[in-house]
């Protein structure tokens, strides 16, 4: 079973101190990042890491809404969110419980917050949602990709 795992930082949250908040030119410290690559190597070494990257933080993003058939785009820094992902990892294991067992031994700071979703699987869906999202194209540049 395949299920991201979202990282959702303090610094990247709302509700954090404006002076405890990301701000433009933010990184991790190298304290922070070598104690995150320990745990993505004990996720490697066990064999259950897809992938998985960080998000610069949502003031270079933009978003894209919509509404009556509109599309309204909100570009960074002035984007109001109340939870912001700063990265993901993307794990095959054999169940949510696993998923969660691996949630919790994330080197997280305290405010960190770790969203666990599992990934749909095509035989998930009844079969004219399958027919639907059968696209050869897609699949093949997928396939590519990997």
């Amino acid at each position: 079973m395949r299920f991201m795992m979202f990282m959702i930082p303090k610094v990247y949250q709302p509700d954090t101190p404006s002076a405890e908040r990301a701000v433009k030119g933010f990184t991790p410290s190298a304290e922070s990042v070598a104690r995150m690559m320990k745990f993505n190597e004990e996720l490697a070494k066990a064999g259950v890491l897809i992938s998985l990257d960080g998000l610069h933080p949502i003031s270079k993003g933009a978003r894209v809404a919509f509404s009556g058939g509109k599309q309204k785009v909100t570009d960074g820094p002035l984007i109001e969110a109340k939870e912001v992902i700063g990265g993901y990892w993307m794990i095959d294991v054999k169940s949510k419980e696993e998923a969660i067992v691996w949630a919790t031994r994330i080197p997280a700071e305290d405010g960190d917050v770790i969203e666990i979703r599992q990934v749909f699987k095509m035989s998930d869906f009844p079969s004219d949602v399958q027919k639907a999202a059968d696209n050869p194209r897609v699949k093949a540049q997928v396939e590519k990709r990997k």
